[in-house]
């Protein structure tokens, strides 16, 4: 069981390889399907595979959490489901169990926003066939991939009042996450300082400023993410049809 243990230098993996490509090909090749043949969806049929892929994903989680377990890697500073692509995933079991449109308007923004980040640009020790690379990259495939089915094939359309809530949303959790950095000495949504290796924040100054910064970047690509999905055809709104 090399796959599911080993040392990552076994399985290093490189950023924009191979493997990385074929996963990004398999990312648009699907996320293109599901768009194409989004009035071909038989929705009764597909509701159990909504059930199915979000046990999936709490198969997953448990699993990896074992996998960290057996590794003695996992730890209260960084095992916690408390970064932002956690927190999405966990929004994603949710709105595949419940279909909550409130859900729908949270998670369309930290998935694009997040998750897809994240799978271009991965923080990631192990390459294929690795489990972690398994487990690293469906996970945030299918965060990416359900907004998107919600949004082509189930008619859900974010309003402006969606980026009004999900900016509430990640500033209501924030100093929660703060508390618990605080307590184990964790950098959970890198609140604590910037991560180690190059990325985005060292654009935006020093702590706590780049966290400023950052909330405006949030606010400016939301924005944009609305604008590309948003309805723009008139008749029944989604939120009279399902609440809030």
């Amino acid at each position: 069981m090399e796959w599911f243990g080993g040392n990552y230098t076994d399985y290093y993996f490189k950023m924009f390889s191979f493997s990385h490509f074929v996963v990004l090909a398999i990312l648009v090749i699907v996320a293109s399907c599901i768009f194409l043949n989004r009035k071909n969806f038989n929705l009764d049929r597909w509701r159990k595979v909504e059930i199915g892929v979000s046990i999936s994903l709490i198969f997953m989680e448990l699993v990896y959490h074992i996998w960290m377990y057996v590794t003695q890697s996992w730890n209260l500073a960084y095992s916690l489901p408390l970064e932002l692509c956690s927190i999405s995933l966990i929004l994603t079991v949710i709105l595949l169990l419940r279909r909550k449109f409130i859900i729908y308007e949270i998670l369309l923004f930290t998935a694009l926003l997040g998750a897809s980040q994240a799978i271009l640009t991965p923080v990631l020790s192990f390459d294929f066939p690795h489990f972690r690379f398994f487990h690293f990259f469906y996970t945030h495939s299918i965060i990416i991939w359900v907004p998107l089915y919600f949004t082509w094939v189930l008619g859900y359309r974010p309003t402006i009042w969606s980026v009004v809530k999900v900016f509430i949303f990640l500033n209501g959790i924030m100093p929660l996450i703060l508390l618990i950095n605080k307590l184990v000495n964790g950098n959970y949504m890198f609140l604590s300082h910037k991560p180690d290796g190059a990325s985005l924040l060292d654009y935006l100054g020093p702590h706590p400023w780049y966290i400023l910064l950052l909330e405006g970047v949030l606010l400016s690509l939301s924005l944009i993410v609305w604008l590309i999905f948003r309805e723009r055809s008139e008749g029944k709104s989604i939120n009279n049809e399902l609440g809030m």
